[in-house]
């Protein structure tokens, strides 16, 4: 599975990049343009917290891209944002709302085939590093981290801040945990909010048990942070490269050292 990218630590940390790959399977030709299918990629957010590796973090990645299959869905298909606009398990649409294929959608045999390809391997990989850190060190925490542009007014009013903190309102990790991370966004200056639009995806839902000590959390941060968002994307601007010396790095630095503290009590 050349696709699924396992860097294994010994911290009692799991870094997961559910939305970061670009691959789409072989199925380009499906799509109105491979672009199209692209455009809503978490840019360059691997690379972004690259540094944790040093610390110890195990990070977890997929190359698949979300159109294909979105890792970070309930598998059964199940919105997570009742009553708001979202993608499914297998978009067919962008987070704009234009249509990512030529023809026809994607049918059940698809959806599943796609499921037991990409979805469940991914799963049973993330879950078996919580496993095999949790043993030795008896408290984990799994941080999801997430990227999206500052504005898609299909999915949320005006501009993002640009740190999301996400726990399914204080469901899936302990209060100090969220509170920790809160307060060092909070310093750096820059915007944050806890469990505003974006609680915690499946993924944060479906590990997060506290009290089994499995902490979960989300962090979906504005792309400005850390690369040039234009007013318009097109094919030549988009996606912009990631700054050489992103002014959000340092605060992710902090948050992750915090993040590390906690898991090791």
């Amino acid at each position: 599975m050349d696709w699924l990218r396992v860097q294994r630590g010994d911290a009692p940390l799991v870094i997961a990049f559910p939305h970061g790959g670009t691959d789409l399977a072989g199925i380009d030709e499906q799509y109105v343009s491979p672009w199209h299918a692209q455009i809503d990629t978490d840019w360059w957010i691997a690379e972004l917290y690259a540094f944790a590796a040093d610390l110890g973090a195990t990070l977890v990645a997929t190359g698949i891209s979300r159109s294909v299959i979105d890792m970070n869905r309930d598998p059964s298909g199940a919105s997570l944002y009742p009553g708001q606009a979202t993608t499914e398990l297998c978009p067919t649409t962008t987070f704009d709302g234009a249509s990512l294929y030529r023809f026809d959608t994607p049918d059940e045999t698809a959806i599943m085939q796609r499921l037991h390809s990409y979805h469940r391997p991914y799963h049973e990989r993330l879950m078996g590093e919580i496993e095999r850190l949790k043993a030795v060190h008896g408290r984990v925490v799994l941080y999801d981290a997430h990227s999206i542009r500052s504005h898609v007014p299909r999915l949320f009013d005006g501009e993002l801040p640009q740190f999301n903190i996400g726990t399914n309102g204080g469901a899936t990790a302990a209060p100090e945990l969220e509170t920790v991370i809160a307060n060092i966004c909070a310093a750096s200056g820059a915007s944050h909010v806890v469990n505003g639009r974006f609680k915690g995806g499946w993924t944060t839902r479906h590990y997060g048990r506290p009290d089994d000590g499995i902490h979960a959390i989300q962090m979906e941060l504005a792309q400005r942070g850390y690369m040039t968002e234009p007013t318009e994307l097109t094919h030549a601007n988009w996606p912009s490269p990631l700054d050489p010396a992103p002014a959000i790095r340092p605060v992710l630095e902090q948050v992750i050292a915090a993040t590390l503290d906690f898991a090791k009590g």
